[in-house]
């Protein structure tokens, strides 16, 4: 089981910042789509989401990440029409935590009660991404692609729970939910 982990770990030991940040160097769809892979903040609660998605089973493996992106969008917009969200940063850190532990739960939340807290917090994510924005940036090509980014990380949340509930016992994949859950921590000390 560790070979499909490796990656994702030898992902997240590439990200110099923890927490995503402006100034990427690149501009408009790029930039978008770097965004939420330079932040383990924003890489864990996406990847965390996806995992949820399948956890909560039947229709979640969609409708979690669905409900993530909608709600992100909306907190974008909200950010480029200038409305202030004090304390984002602090929610997000906080997102991946709560995805984390709703993972880890020995029985999985109900995909609309996961859909509810999933979107909740998106609309923080969203709101953080777009506040970053670099000046003189086309907000629809950046939003398309943080949109792009965030269907990757959702997409290999799914893919590592399906492999882990195909070739590993339950306790596994909750165990991951536990490990993406204490690694807020470190997101969190920063803010301090």
């Amino acid at each position: 089981m560790t070979k499909y982990f490796a990656p994702c770990v030898l992902l997240a030991s590439t990200m110099t910042p923890l927490l995503a940040h402006p100034g990427h160097g690149e501009s408009g769809f790029l930039a978008g789509v770097v965004h939420p892979l330079t932040g383990l903040d924003h890489l864990l609660a996406m990847v965390a989401v996806g995992i949820l998605g399948v956890r909560c089973g039947g229709r979640g493996p969609w409708l979690e990440p669905l409900a993530f992106m909608s709600c992100m969008v909306l907190g974008g917009f909200a950010a480029a029409a200038g409305m202030p969200l004090p304390f984002a940063d602090w929610g997000i850190a906080m997102s991946v935590l709560v995805f984390g532990a709703m993972a880890a739960l020995a029985s999985a939340p109900r995909s609309w009660a996961a859909c509810l807290v999933v979107g909740s917090f998106a609309l923080l994510h969203g709101h953080a991404h777009v506040a970053e924005m670099g000046a003189g940036q086309g907000l629809g090509s950046y939003v398309a692609g943080f949109l792009i980014a965030t269907a990757a990380l959702h997409a290999c949340g799914i893919g590592v729970a399906v492999l882990a509930t195909r070739r590993a016992p339950p306790i596994v994949l909750r165990a991951v939910g536990a490990a993406i859950a204490t690694a807020s921590l470190v997101p969190a000390c920063q803010l301090i």
